[in-house]
């Protein structure tokens, strides 16, 4: 089927960013001690202390191992830079390891990292099978363990941090069923396995069953190239059920795969995508005219990566009460986007100053750093 000229441009919008997503999974390091660029949109801001550093910041820089299992896309590359900036603002030197979707090497990663004894560890998503085993190991040794979306069956002595992924979920949802109504044909693109998704999935199965919800199809993978390789899933998915009106796509690069194929089916004029996360490149594809893509729920990932490592900071200084830390989302519709004229997650912030997450887990020596 021929697509029409809008329809050739929306789908150019979605090709760049699937692409821009393959080429950050292909130029990210492995292993890095230093501080990436931002992909939110903005320079890293370093707001004043309004008190000295405590004890065991006050000296020599405060060694941690990040371990970190990122997928493709600016997501997690603004995740990233928001803990850089924050470590640097706390004293903090950052020794960065990345597993890329390879479990094994995260397992190894994590090994090296307890070897090395640093003055703790921050584990950012991975799976727990794997890692369950070594997370209690780094416990039992004595050094302080935080992780970021990762579910553990064990969590003694181990700080949790996670995005509110039930509020993330019921708020875009919470669009959906506004938009099109209880009993719609939907379809659902995900994966299991990852502990955000898997609490995204309990939301999705209650408003199912809440408001009738008919699942026409469910389908979805996480890889190395998740947005580009959910692309020929959905396809096969939307050839079968074009009369399906609204899809879950609970990820951001899934969601950019699911657009993708819902464009080159021509049928983002019947078909509205509802997805979770925000970044420069989801903002583009969400604001592009005539794109299926009409409401996320989300967080600033580099705000989330800043506090991350807030939680951990409090917590050695002996400052952190909680042992669960989990920061807000919002929802975003593609409207209010259009409406503010935003192009880039800074303007984003600007309109709504909670994504900075300035007044979650914080101090007067310790004020919340955005990459």
């Amino acid at each position: 089927m021929a697509l029409s000229p809008r329809a050739r441009r929306l789908r150019s919008v979605a090709v760049t960013a699937v692409a821009a997503a393959s080429l950050l999974a292909l130029s990210a390091c492995s292993q890095s001690s230093t501080s990436p660029a931002s992909t939110s949109g903005g320079q890293a801001t370093q707001p004043t202390a309004s008190a000295p550093l405590p004890a065991p910041f006050d000296g020599d820089p405060v060694k941690v191992a990040l371990v970190r299992q990122s997928g493709a896309g600016d997501y997690f590359e603004a995740w990233g830079a928001g803990a850089q900036a924050q470590a640097k603002a706390a004293n903090i030197e950052l020794t960065v390891t990345d597993a890329r979707n390879d479990n094994a090497k995260q397992a190894s990663d994590l090994e090296q990292a307890i070897a090395s004894k640093p003055a703790a560890i921050i584990i950012d998503h991975g799976q727990t099978d794997t890692l369950q085993p070594l997370v209690t190991e780094a416990v039992a040794a004595g050094i302080p363990v935080v992780v970021y979306d990762l579910a553990l069956t064990d969590t003694k002595g181990v700080i949790s941090t996670s995005q509110s992924d039930e509020s993330m979920a019921s708020g875009v949802l919470d669009q959906l069923v506004k938009d099109v109504g209880d009993g719609a044909k939907v379809g659902y693109v995900s994966a299991t396995g990852y502990a955000a998704l898997d609490r995204r999935a309990v939301v999705w199965d209650q408003y199912v069953k809440d408001h009738d919800l008919d699942v026409v199809f469910s389908t979805g993978k996480v890889t190395e190239s998740t947005a580009t390789d959910n692309i020929p899933l959905v396809d096969a998915a939307l050839k079968q059920n074009p009369d399906v009106q609204a899809i879950f796509a609970p990820y951001d690069e899934i969601t950019k795969g699911t657009v993708q194929a819902v464009i080159q089916n021509n049928l983002q004029s019947k078909v509205k995508v509802y997805g979770i996360d925000i970044s420069n490149a989801d903002i583009e594809v969400l604001t592009q005219d005539g794109s299926p893509w009409v409401a996320t729920s989300a967080t600033d990932p580099a705000a989330v990566g800043a506090g991350v490592v807030r939680s951990l900071a409090l917590s050695l200084a002996g400052q952190l009460d909680e042992t669960e830390v989990t920061f807000p989302a919002i929802t975003v519709t593609q409207q209010f986007l259009l409406d503010n004229s935003i192009t880039n997650v800074q303007q984003l912030r600007e309109q709504e100053p909670t994504l900075l997450l300035d007044d979650t887990v914080t101090a007067d020596w310790l004020p919340a750093v955005s990459g």
